[in-house]
């Protein structure tokens, strides 16, 4: 066989070994077609290059991809190839300390070894591309590593937490997912010495370490839903409660969801609930949604309304 065409095959067994856990020898043999003995060839082949294939002998063994010490080099097919590309880019101007240098080094790299064709298309969807990145907070990779593996492998975590006020406490947590938005990062834990569920910002952490104490996970809320909860409300002085004449995923295209959260309600109308420190404010950006509203709560925001409609008048 010639070089390529070994090449070639060396490649199709790698995407092989990429899309299911295990195959057999004969497995792989009958697909590539080639011999039980070329298998084996070829996966020390892969094996030089860095990929930490397993093999397990006897009945029901076989070959398995496992993680390795290093890197290897990637097997992408092309949309797989423009999706990492694209979201190279993005990440460029993320929340994660150091993760924009370190996108735009790999995407350097994939642009590289990238064939001149799907070059061309990535580039063209940069090009009709612009990103919106509003002020945010950069997170420590470590700090993500380490709570993600406790996450993971069910084990406490302890560290000190800044409030509003700015006083540090020791906290320990039953850290059960990380949840982002576009300009912060939050970990919702069970906190152990409070005895509930709490939100933490990952900015607001110092000292962070897992600990060796594993406990047993317990029913939670939503992740998403609990956090968007605890960013729309938790935090103000008021909580509003408007019924919108509207369908909720048009008013969803106009309120980002960490700013408030939007419930289906009947007849053709939808809640609306938000959080704030000022009326005139949550009654001014109610009223530029332009639908028919209804206040529930609180009744000083219908005073904020009637004042935020006698200063229009006047215009």
């Amino acid at each position: 066989m010639s070089v390529e065409s070994t090449t070639e095959r060396v490649l199709r067994l790698l995407g092989l070994l990429q899309r299911r856990p295990s195959w057999t020898a004969a497995e792989l043999a009958a697909e590539l077609s080639v011999t039980d003995r070329s298998v084996r060839r070829d996966v020390e082949r892969l094996r030089a290059l860095g990929y930490p294939v397993h093999a397990a002998a006897g009945v029901g063994g076989g070959y398995q991809l496992g993680a390795g010490t290093r890197l290897p080099p990637l097997l992408l097919d092309d949309e797989e190839a423009i999706a990492t590309a694209v979201s190279l880019r993005l990440a460029s101007g993320g929340t994660v300390a150091g993760a924009g240098e370190a996108a735009l080094r790999a995407l350097a790299k994939l642009d590289q070894v990238m064939p001149p064709r799907l070059r061309a298309e990535v580039r063209t969807v940069h090009g009709a591309t612009e990103t919106l990145v509003g002020p945010g907070v950069e997170i420590d990779p470590e700090l993500l590593v380490t709570l993600a593996r406790a996450c993971r492998d069910a084990v406490r975590v302890r560290f000190r937490y800044a409030g509003r006020d700015g006083d540090e406490h020791e906290r320990t947590v039953e850290p059960v997912r990380m949840v982002a938005t576009n300009r912060r990062w939050y970990l919702m834990a069970w906190d152990v010495d409070r005895d509930d569920w709490r939100i933490f910002r990952l900015d607001r952490m110092r000292e962070v370490s897992a600990t060796t104490w594993r406990f047993r996970r317990r029913e939670h809320p939503d992740p998403v839903s609990y956090v968007q909860r605890g960013m729309t409300e938790a935090p103000y002085r008021y909580l509003v409660r408007v019924r919108l004449r509207a369908r909720p995923e048009q008013v969803r295209e106009l309120v980002p969801p960490q700013v408030a959260r939007v419930e289906d309600d009947r007849d053709g109308w939808c809640l609306l609930v938000a959080g704030g420190d000022d009326l005139d404010w949550l009654a001014m950006h109610v009223a530029r949604l332009g639908f028919e509203a209804e206040v529930l709560e609180p009744p000083e925001l219908r005073e904020a309304a009637a004042r935020l409609a006698r200063r229009l008048s006047t215009m």
